[in-house]
């Protein structure tokens, strides 16, 4: 029998394997300057559910935030839009159960009074508190959940990693765990104190389990650095994790109304440094750390999707420029068949070649290899041999791999989704009761 080769894959195979960071604890408190908190306030019908969150910075900061490109966004979606017109703000206020989304007006006065109670307990302006919600669509969120939740939160604010785990918790529908990640290393930053080499944090959490497929960021995310940036900078490299990360998910190609992912800069690893630009030297190793700090996040959406029992990485190579890259990724990590295929432990190779060849992307298929579990199953467009044994032996791994090479050029992506169960319909079935 012929010896294949797999496909070369030009990616880390470990987002967090960067130069001068580790992981560290922390979550969303990681990063000096940032306290947070999850609490009940009744927003949802398990009472021993923690359903709203608050994170604070100790003073107001450069935030930078992607939203939903969904055209039924919802009110505090809006509403934090224009907050953020200034670059600047002091907090977010979040809460699950319920996303103020299709709610008209009143959606927004109840977002904006909710804005309101937390200004009123921290002591700031109200222009500098953001708000993200999520929950069941098309149905008004009272206040009274805020009224009661803020203030408790407020006066449980810590810097803590159990403060950041509440607040992690405090946002899941249905996630089935929390979802964090920290990374710390040293940047060299110019200051007061001349140049020294300045130990900065990353850290934030996430919600995502159904309704994926983001089009700026995912479900809802707060990430905090203690690295002194300016608001452009703080925008340019977030767009940038973004695209790198939440950008390349999708557990059922639905991009939700509520979409919110902000980053607060606070500046306090060095209060008398210069802030980091895009020109700063020290940029790109900043942009690298957030792009890290997020695949870590976006890989657990994935493999925490709804009913999902595998984690799948799609990678496609030598595609004529990255958009066919892309499309070619999500049309296969986005197929039912495919996603059906990996849950029932069936390596039918197949069912990705029709998915990478009905998406309008132009390859011969003569020039296509395709690498299913790590193993060799398709080159030159033809079925090679494989061991059904021990292709079933590598199904019983929690992470699959799908890989494609499309021999038309250099262009590259990766994707990451889920397999498709039983449970997912289940879940979805009956979401609002």
């Amino acid at each position: 029998m012929t010896e294949y080769k797999p496909i070369e894959l030009p990616f880390e195979s470990d987002p967090a394997l960067l130069v001068g960071f580790s992981s560290c604890e922390g979550g969303v408190c990681a990063a000096r300057g940032i306290q947070a908190q999850g609490v009940q306030a009744g927003f949802r019908h398990n009472p021993e559910r923690l359903d709203l969150a608050l994170v604070v910075a100790q003073n107001s900061c450069p935030v930078a935030a992607t939203f939903t490109q969904n055209r039924f966004c919802a009110a505090p979606v809006q509403l934090s839009k224009t907050r953020l017109e200034d670059g600047f703000a002091r907090a977010v206020v979040l809460n699950s159960g319920n996303a103020n989304a299709a709610t008209g007006e009143q959606g927004l006065i109840s977002a904006t009074k909710s804005c309101q109670i937390v200004a009123h307990e921290l002591g700031c302006p109200e222009n500098e508190v953001l708000i993200a919600s999520t929950g069941v669509i098309g149905v008004q969120l009272p206040t009274e959940g805020f009224e009661r939740g803020i203030p408790v939160a407020a006066a449980t604010l810590e810097a803590s990693a159990e403060a950041a785990h509440n607040a992690a918790c405090a946002v899941m529908t249905t996630d089935t765990y929390p979802k964090e990640a920290a990374l710390v290393g040293t940047l060299v930053l110019d200051g007061a104190q001349g140049l020294q080499e300045t130990l900065i944090h990353i850290g934030g959490f996430v919600k995502g389990s159904g309704m994926i497929s983001p089009n700026m960021a995912t479900m809802l995310a707060v990430l905090s650095t203690d690295a002194p940036l300016t608001h452009k900078a703080a925008t340019a490299a977030l767009r940038r994790a973004v695209n790198a990360s939440f950008n390349k998910v999708t557990v059922d190609s639905d991009t939700s109304t509520n979409d919110s992912c902000f980053l607060f800069a606070t500046g306090a690893a060095y209060p008398e440094a210069t802030p980091i630009t895009e020109e700063h030297p020290a940029f790109d190793a900043f942009s690298a750390a957030l792009e890290s700090v997020c695949q870590m996040l976006a890989r657990q959406i994935a493999a925490d999707g709804e009913g999902a029992t595998k984690l799948v990485t799609v990678d496609v190579v030598n595609a004529l420029n990255e958009d066919d890259a892309e499309r070619v990724a999500f049309s296969i990590a986005n197929s039912p068949l495919v996603k059906t295929a990996i849950f029932g432990h069936d390596a039918n190779w197949g069912r990705v070649a029709a998915a990478a060849g009905k998406c309008g992307v132009a390859f011969d298929q003569s020039q296509v290899d395709i690498d299913l579990l790590g193993v060799p199953v398709c080159r030159a467009g033809l079925a090679i041999e494989m061991d059904e044994d021990d292709m079933l032996k590598r199904f019983e791994q929690d992470e699959l791999s799908i890989a494609i090479s499309l021999g038309m050029g250099s262009a590259h992506a990766r994707v990451w989704t889920c397999d498709l169960t039983h449970e997912y319909v289940t879940i979805n079935g009956d979401y609002r009761t």
